[in-house]
């Protein structure tokens, strides 16, 4: 599918995997909508647009959206936005924070239903190009959807859904020439890790059994460049960890 002198709308843009996604983007052609709750902070890349917007407010993604289809045709959207906080179901403090997990499932689920349906509508009024395609979205999981540690029952929660809709939903817009699939990177280098220390990062990288190193934010970008480009891949999810199986903690 062409990217070029298109319209993409890219979520969590300001930082991390967004990020890279938004300029990767971009430097291929796009024009590119980069959607954050904070963006003032976001590094300027030529072709890429903040746009301030919750990925669980309707209509702060409704706007988002008509601005990207605006400059359109909208052809590749990517869920990148999301949370990971840490709680087991029974702590030291009591149960799990009922509303915290609920936020978690908000977030990265609910948020990334919200932006595929609302861009999906966008999308489904383009015109088609060869085979009818329209579009493609490409979804953000975890290897924890799979192998979710101890404290991640919110997290692993979230992205196990996101896994869930990922066949569903190509189902459903299959019709609207709409493809959709899903990433599921395991430890990747992004800002959240570079709050640990030297000795500890080492530490997950050593238990990646190849490349033994952390994953980087361009990896994933260059693969969502690859789910585009390649128009047969549909209702899948795609581990990106280096054949990493999580342990329980």
């Amino acid at each position: 599918m062409q990217i070029d002198n298109t319209s993409a709308i890219v979520t969590g843009a300001a930082s991390g995997l967004g990020n890279a996604t938004a300029a990767a983007l971009a430097a291929q052609g796009a024009r590119v909508f980069g959607l954050d709750l904070d963006v003032t902070r976001a590094p300027e890349i030529d072709n890429v647009v903040y746009v301030k917007t919750d990925v669980t407010s309707e209509a702060e993604v409704r706007h988002a959206v008509a601005l990207a289809a605006e400059q359109g045709p909208l052809r590749t959207v990517v869920n990148c936005a999301g949370i990971g906080p840490s709680a087991r179901v029974l702590g030291k403090r009591g149960v799990h924070d009922l509303g915290l997990y609920a936020k978690v499932i908000q977030v990265n689920l609910v948020g990334t239903f919200t932006v595929l349906a609302l861009a999906a509508e966008a999308i489904a009024r383009t015109g088609p190009l060869e085979h009818g395609q329209r579009g493609v979205i490409v979804n953000t999981a975890s290897v924890a959807a799979y192998e979710g540690q101890i404290g991640q029952v919110a997290y692993a929660s979230s992205k196990g859904g996101v896994v869930g809709l990922t066949l569903p939903a190509a189902r459903d817009l299959a019709q609207y020439g709409i493809r959709v699939n899903t990433i599921a990177p395991g430890i990747v280098e992004t800002p959240m890790l570079a709050t640990v220390g030297e000795e500890f990062r080492a530490g997950l990288a050593a238990g990646v059994p190849f490349p033994q190193r952390l994953a980087q934010p361009a990896e994933f970008a260059r693969l969502v460049g690859f789910l585009a480009e390649h128009d047969y891949l549909n209702g899948e999810t795609i581990r990106m960890d280096g054949a990493l199986r999580m342990a329980p903690r």
